[in-house]
């Protein structure tokens, strides 16, 4: 994992914050130098960098006015790409009065270079929230312009490949959640503040002063995606030795529990926001990437990385479940605790590994959505809808049911908003969830014996 990570440093090296740093755009390599300013200046710049994407290799856009506007649209700053292409616009005023607002980042397209034209015409300008007191980047890739009659199959070939992005993380924590419940029977409603968990530490070591670097490489972000998954871990043993081994002693009934697991959920959510606060968060090196254009399709070298840290773990868990000796103790006691306790298995061990293993995977699972769309307090707690309806389609207490669960609903969550707006995304996630205890309560891949 540890080996796969370290492709998120080249992202991180491309988008440095410091306005005089190079900037990575859209090119596959092409770098530029941001234009100077005085290093006593505290004010957050938007910077960019334009090249034109149809010369080889990509040619620098000069000359070309970026206007910067508040939400209400009233007009802060203007700026001009330099002889490199490059730009950089301050936001006016106190840099902490500019978090947690949006500004938009225009092009006059009246000053680009006859012929030439943004590759995506309705891209002409941009918004960005200011969540971090780092400069923000901005891509407007200039070139041909993409083909208007393939513009809806360009849409779903973008939202299926961050789909794939987001279906990796949800699977995860999916998993974590389908082992827990397959040893312990618990539904449990706490899982998801195991994910804002993860987000949270990574962000406490991004936070931490200076910088983690190793050659000059800054891997801060690195180094708290790790600390997350060992430190979510070591969360998961705490609440099963605190909590739910004490409840199990006592025999408390699963609805019982359930009921704990709700409370516990309302009261971590509340410490979080407590600590954390309530607006969005980023990591540093992460506020702005610019994309890779493949195709048709824009990437970037961080969605790659996080893709594909989330499947290596996921082989990982996999074959451990299914070839270790402990894998293949954890798969008895999901289906007869009892049975297993006969044979001389130690449940109460098994279940403690469970609860370490489920929780490192949520942990890591949280960190690595924030390192790819941010996050806030309440991150865990939205996507449990959607963790919930991966693990019910792909089959409760089911290794390979939670994975392909989850790759289904997180891709179909994301190709919804070709058809509705995003924020009721999730809806369509519910109305699976409906669908399949309606139809097949089991799941895709569960046994319909195991229900009720």
């Amino acid at each position: 994992m540890i080996a796969v990570l370290a492709l998120l440093a080249p992202a991180a090296a491309a988008t440095a914050s410091s306005p005089a740093a190079p900037l990575t755009t859209a090119d596959a390599g092409s770098v530029c130098q941001a234009p100077e300013r005085d290093e006593s200046d505290p004010s957050i710049y938007i910077v960019g960098c334009l090249r034109d994407l149809r010369e080889e290799p990509p040619a620098p856009v000069p000359g070309v006015g970026i206007t910067l506007s508040d939400a209400e649209g009233n007009e802060l700053a203007q700026a001009e790409s330099d002889e490199n292409g490059a730009f950089a616009v301050a936001i006016p005023g106190d840099p902490i009065s500019a978090l947690g607002k949006d500004y938009t980042v225009a092009v006059d397209e009246d000053t680009l270079p006859e012929g030439s034209g943004l590759r995506n015409p309705d891209d002409v300008e941009q918004t960005i929230t200011v969540n971090t007191d780092s400069d923000q980047s901005v891509a407007f890739p200039i070139g041909d312009p993409l083909p208007g009659s393939a513009g809806g199959l360009t849409l779903a070939l973008q939202l299926t490949v961050g789909g794939l992005v987001f279906s990796s993380l949800l699977a995860m924590a999916a998993l974590g959640l389908s082992m827990i419940f397959g040893t312990t029977g618990l539904t449990n409603f706490s899982h998801g503040e195991l994910i804002t968990f993860g987000a949270l530490v990574a962000f406490a070591v991004d936070g931490l002063p200076g910088q983690i670097s190793i050659g000059g490489l800054n891997i801060t972000v690195i180094v708290g995606v790790i600390a997350a998954f060992v430190v979510s871990a070591a969360f998961g043993w705490l609440n099963d030795a605190a909590l739910w081994r004490p409840l199990r002693r006592r025999g408390t009934g699963i609805i019982a529990m359930m009921i704990v697991s709700i409370g516990l959920s309302i009261f971590l959510r509340n410490v979080f926001q407590y600590f954390a606060g309530a607006q969005s968060q980023n990591y540093s090196q992460y506020s702005a990437v610019t994309p890779i254009q493949v195709g048709p399709v824009q990437i970037t070298l961080k969605e790659i990385a996080v893709f594909l840290v989330a499947v290596a773990v996921l082989l990982a868990t996999t074959a451990f479940l299914k070839y270790t000796r402990t894998g293949k103790a954890t798969r008895a006691v999901a289906d007869n605790p009892a049975l297993s306790a006969a044979t001389g298995i130690n449940v109460e061990r098994v279940i403690s590994i469970v609860w370490i293993g489920g929780a490192a995977l949520a942990g890591l699972a949280g960190a690595l959505l924030g390192v790819t769309q941010g996050f806030d307090y309440q991150i865990g707690f939205k996507l449990l809808l959607l963790v919930f309806a991966a693990v019910v389609l792909g089959g409760l207490g089911t290794i390979w049911g939670a994975i392909v669960g989850a790759f289904i609903i997180g891709t179909f969550t994301e190709l919804t908003t070709l058809l509705v707006p995003a924020e009721f995304k999730f809806v369509g996630a519910l109305l699976v969830l409906i669908l399949v205890l309606l139809v097949r309560p089991q799941g895709l891949l569960g046994r319909a014996q195991r229900v009720g």
